[in-house]
């Protein structure tokens, strides 16, 4: 029989708050996290607004020793496992150390770092580059730091797939529970490349979008007026537990992960196929993962980016999948309030879907004012909603074609 998995633990550092459950009552207000970049001067970038992570102070979880070892990534997802574990009640003990595993993911890590410190090669020579340069910021060290800030002795990985990272870490950490690797995992992703040479390139893509005026209405998914995706910052975790450990100590159980789907668009290196065939065979696979069919879903987290192909073809894919039942299903995008935290992203939205399922309400997608002719499903418009929800969906869509879907329940005996 397979291991059942369940949540125990959340945490979250977003541009929306510091906490999952202050960014969740933001989320439900409608509030947006967009506005001015604060971190360098932008004024020469065609794109000079992100969803930043304001107020963090990295001493509140660490010591200024550690401060100066990490890249600003792995701060956050040193605070967001703080909080998830510490919400979780999970003790790693020298009895269950090597039952104990972590997978905290990251799709570009430290770009800051390594920015700064090849100024300091280029200004000040080779004998200045730091000693923690190295260790501060390749994407791996999320995992590590966690890891031995916990004595975690279990599978210690990072995914690396650009904007599916964080779900694809979520969905292996499943399995390892699944195939009993481990007990318990802390998963998830973390990002922090609200830099100029990150926004400059995804601004060279023209990928970005410049309603600078209006910071809060600038990420509009599925609404005519879109114009680019706006790039977030910070970090979503889980901590994941195989159901009978979490039950023999007592843990608060908070929803089941029933589901994950894996997929390659094998189509192009940042753009999906116009078909919605990678996304739709994603959301596909994760469905029959649970178990499920299409009509036992409720709630759809989206990609859903504000990019004018991207949202088009999510909304093919649902289609595809879900058939008559794609009018049923609500389909929302909350990117449009925390803008898009690449590979943190599906971190955060898990933890969104999650809380969505715990107070069953569908979070709205917001500054969805016009809607696009061929974007034409529930989308939860402007105001959260409530809604019964005992199955929901969280998708995430990476460059180069790779995806992945995980599927969460409430917890039911």
């Amino acid at each position: 029989m397979t291991r059942r998995v369940v949540v125990t633990g959340l945490g979250l550092v977003s541009p929306l708050a510091l906490t999952a459950e202050g960014s969740w009552q933001r989320v439900l207000k409608g509030e947006s996290g967009i506005g001015p970049i604060t971190l360098f001067d932008a004024a020469a970038f065609p794109a000079r607004i992100a969803g930043e992570v304001r107020g963090f102070d990295p001493l509140a979880y660490m010591d200024k020793k550690d401060v100066k070892k990490m890249d600003r990534f792995i701060q956050f997802a040193c605070a967001a496992a703080q909080e998830a574990m510490q919400m979780s009640g999970l003790a790693v003990t020298p009895g269950n150390a090597e039952r104990v595993g972590v997978a905290v993911g990251s799709g570009i890590g430290g770009l800051s770092t390594l920015e700064e410190q090849h100024k300091i090669l280029l200004e000040r020579g080779p004998g200045r580059i730091s000693p923690f340069f190295i260790p501060g910021m390749i994407i791996n060290m999320a995992s590590g730091q966690i890891s031995i800030r916990y004595g975690a002795k279990g599978p210690n990985i990072a995914t690396v797939t650009a904007c599916s990272t964080a779900s694809h870490a979520i969905g292996e950490s499943m399995r390892y529970i699944q195939r009993g690797d481990a007990d318990a995992m802390i998963c998830g992703g973390a990002e922090a490349a609200v830099s100029p040479l990150a926004v400059g390139g995804f601004a060279a893509m023209r990928a970005l979008s410049t309603r600078n005026d209006e910071p809060e209405k600038a990420s509009r998914p599925y609404d005519a007026g879109r114009d680019g995706f706006v790039m977030g910052e910070g970090s979503g975790v889980l901590v994941l537990e195989e159901l009978e450990c979490a039950k023999a100590r007592g843990a608060t159980i908070l929803a089941e992960l029933i589901g994950y789907g894996v997929s390659g668009d094998a189509y192009h290196i940042s753009a999906p196929s116009e078909d919605g065939d990678g996304p739709a065979r994603v959301m596909a696979n994760a469905i029959r993962d649970a178990g499920l069919q299409p009509s036992d879903i409720q709630y759809i987290n989206a990609h859903g980016t504000s990019t004018t192909v991207g949202d088009k073809v999510e909304t093919i894919a649902v289609k595809r999948v879900f058939g008559e039942h794609a009018g049923r299903v609500c389909v929302s995008s909350t990117k449009s309030m925390s803008g898009h935290l690449l590979g943190a992203a599906g971190g955060l939205e898990a933890v969104l879907t999650i809380l969505a399922i715990r107070d069953q309400v569908a979070p709205p997608t917001i500054n969805l004012d016009v809607p696009d002719p061929e974007c034409d499903l529930d989308y939860v418009a402007n105001r959260a909603r409530p809604l019964p929800i005992r199955v929901a969906l969280s998708n995430s869509f990476g460059f180069g074609g790779t995806n992945a879907c995980v599927a969460l329940a409430r917890y039911e005996e």
